[in-house]
């Protein structure tokens, strides 16, 4: 087997890749609209199955993302809940509820708030629905096929879009949260925006972390290579 050379740009893929970290806690302040169009343009280079692009994003600022947060508010408060792609705690297997915990108790312990205070966590949910005070959030949407056996695929495709999305943000100095409680108001967001096709699979919040908060010092750890990959020749 042949040794790794590291190169100059294997180096900066390191940093890049291991330095991205999910941001709960923004300053106000926006991200000028030319390195938003360069990082959204740099996004779009996401691969996907035959070149199908399944994607449309739906980005607000200013006065949409306050309307869109007050609405999101009041669709949790009232449970109103509307998904596209249904979550179940089911979903996850034993280590998976393992790892999931294990953030839990991380992310509530910088936010101090107790394993049984159900009351701290249910607010700290809804306030999170106003974008951590981010000034700009993306809704990805799946276009194409979002129901039977193409659903998945397209969803994936999808996927692949906003991991490329997030190393974009994090490489022009742009900061962010992938938010899954955002689709769970799938019909509040369309309605907000004006969107009539395509399904809701994820909300990004994006914009400057506030480096004073005890939340953005939370680091997650990941599992070892050999317990999710495996070698064969």
């Amino acid at each position: 087997m042949s040794t790794c050379v590291p190169t100059e740009l294997s180096g900066c893929a390191e940093k890049l890749i291991r330095g991205r970290r999910a941001t709960r806690a923004f300053r106000p302040e926006p991200v000028p609209e030319d390195t938003m169009r360069r990082i959204f343009s740099l996004a779009g280079a996401a691969p996907s199955n035959s070149n199908a692009q399944p994607w449309q994003v739906e980005v607000v600022s200013g006065a949409a993302r306050r309307r869109l947060a007050g609405a999101l508010r009041a669709a949790h408060a009232e449970r109103r809940t509307s998904v596209d792609f249904p979550y179940s705690e089911g979903m996850y297997a034993g280590v998976h509820h393992e790892r999931r915990a294990a953030f839990g108790a991380e992310l509530y312990g910088a936010l101090g708030i107790g394993p049984g205070d159900h009351t701290a966590r249910a607010a700290y949910a809804s306030e999170s629905l106003g974008f951590y005070g981010a000034p700009h959030a993306a809704f990805l949407f799946v276009h194409g096929s979002v129901h039977g056996e193409g659903a998945a695929r397209s969803a994936a495709d999808v996927g692949a879009y906003m991991q490329t999305l997030l190393l974009a943000m994090s490489a022009y100095g742009v900061d962010s949260c992938p938010q899954g409680l955002l689709s769970f108001y799938a019909d509040t967001v369309r309605t907000e925006l004006g969107v009539t096709g395509g399904k809701l699979l994820v909300g990004v919040s994006f914009g400057y972390a506030d480096e004073t908060a005890p939340v953005n010092r939370v680091r997650t750890e990941r599992a070892p290579l050999q317990a999710t990959t495996a070698f064969h020749e």
